[in-house]
């Protein structure tokens, strides 16, 4: 299997991601090389979805409460 690096920033996995499904679609990777870069896909997703995640954890929404603004996460919602 590939190694992701964790050190792949969110772009870096997604384009990475959009090409092994682009390979995989074109139907010419022997049986090996495709349970390869299916591993590899499995890895972007998971390394995406964290950095999604935490991004999310990270994100505020100001709304006005009684004429003040008030920061809450943005999960509250």
């Amino acid at each position: 299997m590939s190694e992701v690096k964790n050190e792949m920033s969110f772009e870096q996995a997604l384009a990475r991601l959009e090409q092994i499904v682009k390979m995989l679609e074109g139907g010419n990777v022997p049986l090996e090389d495709l349970i390869k870069l299916f591993d590899e896909g499995t890895s972007l997703v998971k390394l995406c979805t964290a950095r999604l995640d935490t991004a999310e954890e990270k994100v505020k929404l100001l709304q006005v409460k009684d004429g003040n603004l008030v920061q809450e996460d943005f999960s509250a919602q």
